[in-house]
């Protein structure tokens, strides 16, 4: 057997495949690596933003920003506000989009329409979705004037207990097309031996739905909850846009949004990269529990 030399050793047995891999390892240490590992540089240092080419000291500092982060009860309250966002927004976002799909690659009339129609939502820029909403559930918008005395006081957006509800259903409703059509796709792996041995034992249609469809699309599902839950913990356009900053009184803020206002608008970015730094760390946990819970089902 020839020996390969150091490049050798490096490329591995297929140098064309490496070389294809190979822009996409630099675009991730670059967009995602040398941040990430920057963040926790700053969060371990008295850092602060300085003038171009200005060389000051910035002490280690230790534990010291993760003391003032976790002794914040605004950070505090901006966790508890992203788990109640995804207890809200993983279930309805799983469970819709399964449904939906399912009615979607049924042979409908209209399919190809209203499979657009639910993804035209996800490509819409979110300042122009926002401003639809705002219109529906302002103090006068349709939706309180369709409710009528049943409508909440204060209104949705400005309720201490309900902002942050309306800003996952919003969310749920805006990005459910994409999930949607990872649904479909695994909906096309599911095979209609399936279904037709399901018919001979005369399974119903609900019955059909729950022991071949939902085994059948479980990996898909799996990639729906992780998805959702990373996208939902790093919540920052919505609550921004739908409640002028995390109002009120930081009921919708989500800690993506303290972040920003504590790191940029107010000149601490190593309090800011502390609780990214802890934001990683939740999510990852979370995670990991998501998918030990589901590969479990799956065993």
């Amino acid at each position: 057997m020839r020996s390969r030399g150091p490049l050798g050793r490096i490329l591995g047995e297929h140098p064309v495949g490496t070389a294809f891999v190979t822009p996409y390892v630099v675009f991730l240490a670059a967009v995602f690596a040398y941040p990430l590992g920057f963040a926790v540089y700053m969060s371990f240092h008295d850092y602060f933003f300085t003038a171009p080419g200005a060389i000051v000291e910035r002490p280690f500092v230790g534990f010291d920003n993760y003391v003032t982060v976790l002794s914040d009860p605004a950070v505090r309250r901006a966790f508890g506000n992203v788990l109640v966002f995804l207890v809200i927004n993983v279930p309805l976002t799983v469970v819709l989009s399964l449904l939906l799909a399912n009615a979607l690659n049924a042979a409908i009339r209209w399919r190809t329409f209203f499979r657009v129609s639910y993804y035209v939502p996800y490509v819409t820029a979110s300042v122009a979705v926002v401003g639809v909403w705002l219109f529906l559930f302002n103090s006068n918008g349709l939706v309180n004037s369709v409710l009528g005395p049943l409508a909440p006081d204060p209104s949705w957006l400005v309720n201490s207990s309900l902002a942050m509800p309306t800003v996952a259903i919003y969310v749920t409703w805006k990005q459910l097309g994409f999930f949607i059509l990872l649904y479909l796709a695994a909906l096309q792996n599911v095979s209609g031996d399936l279904y037709e041995a399901a018919d001979m034992d005369g399974a119903g249609r609900w019955q059909r739905f729950m022991n071949v469809t939902v085994p059948g699309v479980r990996p898909a599902t799996t990639l729906v909850v992780l998805l959702a839950t990373v996208t939902g913990a790093n919540l920052f356009t919505e609550p921004y846009l739908l409640t002028g900053g995390g109002g009120p009184d930081g009921a919708s803020a989500s800690p993506v949004l303290i972040m920003y206002q504590r790191g940029i608008e107010q000149g601490n970015p190593d309090v800011g990269s502390a609780i990214g730094v802890l934001l990683v760390i939740g999510v990852l946990l979370l995670a990991l529990v998501e998918r030990r819970f589901v590969g479990k089902e799956e065993s």
